[in-house]
């Protein structure tokens, strides 16, 4: 991807984007022609178009009481509702109401705002002749808005463009083929195993899931070292289920074509790992993908079956659509048994409880640890991917225990069941004190300016960022 931002003077440009709050515009309106005053106010994403024989001017309302989030989804609308109008020439962005890091959120959001699936470089701001120049800032600021934009759209993109593939176009091949790339590209280390090889790792309840398919499984690790040997590790692991039809216990019909984002945790965890890999971030990362779908077959598992995990503990089946929870476990059981990790985060979209309490306002966070919860709701906050916290008394334990098994996938409660489901993953992280779970089951997929349906939001990638950033 090519992105110019450059320090140039904005004298001689023929496109301006001009950035108002309502209070500077208020001082300034009387210096453009007064029918402008009748439909701009400097309200946020109010849009003004003033086009003049030297070229054109965006007037761009961001209100008064903006926060740095919402500068990026400020310009992510802008530059989608515009993509037909704005010129591919060298452009002005007349920002004095902002300092550094409020600039940098807002033009990392006019090239996300370039975003459609499948993802081309049609719009203007991808074409050779299109560069921003902001005149007040360094080069070495220049640069740093460019490689960070740059990295964020290389994540952000790839998380997006596989979340709306539709379920034939993204079979466990396909995925394993995307990240056999990208571990080329970025020199990550890659293990893979497929059904026969996760067997004999012992890596029961997901193949419980992947029993069913007529596709082959891919338990799917990989490790960015991007820091000295002896530097912080994270752990993630994330849900990667490509196709859910709830399996035996099949789903409603209705908006079971919507279950083709059900890898959501996946591919946040996979968007923030490139996003890493670009900026060269001095830490070191390992993930666990593991992929499967959840299927209808002859050999599918059934409510009432008993499957052993990598730990050696036993889950009895009560519904085949509480899958999610039984591939997270496996990876969370290997993870802890074969790599020290300082931190351990997985991330899925895991229940229908969570849609039904928060809708797409933000995800669950579950965590053993007060520092990183508390540094990862404050990642949500900078980004606008935010998290809430609930609950993991030890109460909710007794909803896990079986009569055959050491735990039952659900509880038969109609109460709490992402709480469960949190519960139940506590329970295959070992002697690990600092875990948290993201359940972020309707924020992956969901209302977008670039779509009429829902589709995918890029939701994770950014929060995770930012969290590796600050990670000390």
């Amino acid at each position: 991807m090519s992105i110019r931002i450059t320090t140039s003077s904005g004298i001689s440009h023929k496109q301006i984007f001009s950035l108002f709050t309502e209070k500077s515009w208020a001082e300034k309106q009387n210096q453009f022609p007064p029918n402008t005053q009748h439909f701009f106010h400097g309200k946020k994403e109010e849009v003004f178009v003033i086009n003049q024989e030297d070229g054109t001017q965006y007037l761009i309302g961001i209100g008064n009481d903006y926060k740095k989030a919402e500068l990026q989804q400020i310009a992510n609308k802008f530059s989608n509702d515009f993509r037909k109008n704005i010129q591919a020439v060298s452009t002005f962005l007349d920002s004095e109401v902002l300092d550094f890091q409020e600039i940098k959120s807002f033009i990392k959001g006019l090239f996300l705002g370039t975003y459609q699936y499948p993802f081309k470089k049609e719009h203007p701001f991808w074409e050779n002749d299109f560069e921003i120049s902001l005149p007040h800032l360094s080069r070495e600021e220049c640069e740093e808005i460019t490689l960070e934009t740059h990295a964020i759209c290389e994540g952000q993109f790839a998380c997006m463009e596989w979340l709306n593939k539709p379920n034939n176009f993204k079979k466990v091949k396909d995925i394993s083929d995307f990240f056999k790339e990208i571990s080329e590209k970025y020199q990550l280390k890659r293990t893979v195993f497929n059904r026969k090889e996760a067997e004999e790792k012992g890596l029961g309840a997901f193949l419980a899931v992947n029993q069913g398919s007529s596709m082959d499984c891919a338990f799917t690790i990989l490790e960015y070292n991007g820091g000295k040997p002896d530097a912080k590790k994270i752990g993630l692991v994330g849900k990667c289920v490509l196709f859910d039809t709830g399996g035996i216990s099949l789903k409603n019909a209705t908006n079971m074509h919507y279950m083709k984002s059900d890898l959501g945790g996946a591919t946040g965890i996979m968007g923030a790992l490139i996003a890493a890999a670009e900026l060269k971030l001095p830490i070191n990362l390992v993930a666990i993908f593991p992929i499967t779908d959840n299927a209808i077959g002859s050999k599918a598992y059934v409510p009432s079956d008993v499957v052993k995990a990598y730990n050696g503990k036993t889950i009895e089946i009560l519904n085949t659509d509480a899958e999610g929870r039984l591939t997270l476990l496996d990876g969370l059981a290997y993870m802890v048994e074969n790599y020290k990790t300082d931190v351990l985060i997985d991330m899925a979209t895991l229940t229908g409880s969570v849609v039904r309490m928060f809708g797409e306002t933000c995800g669950a966070l579950f965590s053993n640890h007060e520092d990183l919860k508390t540094q990862l709701i404050k990642s949500g906050k900078n980004t606008q991917q935010k998290l809430w916290n609930l609950p993991l008394w030890e109460i909710w334990e007794e909803d896990i225990k079986s009569n055959v098994a050491d735990y039952k996938n659900i509880s038969m409660n109609p109460t709490g069941d992402a709480i469960v489901a949190a519960t139940l993953l506590k329970q295959f992280i070992g002697n690990h004190t600092c875990w948290a779970h993201i359940d972020m089951a309707a924020m992956v997929y969901g209302r977008v300016n670039y779509s009429k349906e829902k589709a995918a939001t890029g939701y994770g990638v950014q929060l995770l960022l930012d969290f590796f950033e600050n990670f000390k």
